[in-house]
């Protein structure tokens, strides 16, 4: 499948903004060379972003304990981590960290989160998302493409909330699922045009059978080649460290999340976390870009 003439013919189509099949993706995911499924992907980000890279700074707050302190400045988005206990408590600490946020982005919880505080509470789904969105909820962390079950309801009840620019993640699909999963995200997108990113590295990584790097950047380059028409790819900087998301960046990922905002630098400034990141990504001939929550570039 990879042979020169092959992968010559598969760059100058997707240089040319054409796509790969599903049969062709599958075929360069099976194959032990995985740097021709880098080269391609690369060519679609670019085609994309050129050669920036986003980045966003993230403060969170546990659901279940007050906020007490301030937002660091450096913070583009107020993360909200754990899962409610109801939907009372939801509601409660997301406006909370409506108004300790400002202007910045409130996020959290994950479908499953609001599905179950939703039934306990015995409201359907959309009006619980109303509820969070009214008290200042702006975007779900989580929205597995692997445990959503009806994604067309579930789209539609987060659109129909005023939820926009929504993240797909994956929650622990085997690698042998993930393409299927990105071209679902993809299909998706054509009808709701709704979809702004996907991570495609699981958030409840398996005990006994971790992912390595090498199956890690494949499941990024498989996403970008698989849902050309979703905007972004995205690693979560915090989970999986910079090594990998540096070599992910080259393997079609565009985005960074989850970025501490913290400016200390206690071991040197070249090791404070703004500039850990910013290196990373010009390490790998890319320009490091910050964003806000909105996925909007900070000037």
């Amino acid at each position: 499948m990879t042979t020169s003439s092959t992968l010559d013919h598969l760059l100058d189509r997707v240089t040319a903004g054409g796509h790969l099949t599903a049969p062709e993706i599958t075929a360069l995911a099976v194959a032990p060379d995985i740097l021709s499924l880098g080269m391609l992907a690369d060519v679609v980000r670019r085609l994309i972003h050129g050669a920036q890279v986003t980045y966003l700074r993230v403060a969170t707050c546990a659901c279940d304990a007050p906020i007490v302190d301030a937002v660091p400045a450096g913070a583009r988005e107020v993360r909200i981590v754990g899962s409610p206990a109801s939907l009372d408590a939801a509601t409660t600490i997301v406006e909370r960290a409506r108004a300790a946020a400002g202007n910045r982005v409130v996020s959290g919880f994950s479908w499953g989160d609001v599905d179950r505080v939703a039934v306990a509470a015995g409201l359907p789904v959309s009006r619980a998302l109303a509820m969070l969105r009214s008290a200042g909820l702006e975007a779900l962390v989580d929205v597995p493409l692997d445990a959503i079950g009806d994604a067309d309801r579930v789209l539609s009840s987060l659109m129909g909330a005023g939820f926009e620019r929504l993240r797909f993640t994956i929650e622990k699909a085997p690698a042998s699922e993930r393409q299927a999963l990105a071209e679902r995200a993809s299909a998706l997108q054509k009808q709701y045009g709704a979809i702004q990113s996907i991570n495609p590295l699981p958030t409840v990584p398996h005990a006994f059978r971790p992912t390595t790097g090498y199956d890690d950047v494949k499941a990024v380059a498989i996403a970008r080649l698989a849902a050309p028409n979703v905007p972004s790819i995205q690693v979560d900087w915090l989970r999986y460290g910079p090594k990998l998301a540096q070599v992910a960046l080259t393997f079609g990922a565009d985005d960074l999340d989850t970025v501490s905002p913290s400016d200390e630098a206690p071991e040197g400034r070249r090791r404070a976390p703004l500039e850990d990141v910013r290196r990373n990504v010009e390490a790998a001939g890319l320009t490091p870009v910050e964003r806000d929550g909105y996925f909007a570039v900070v000037a």
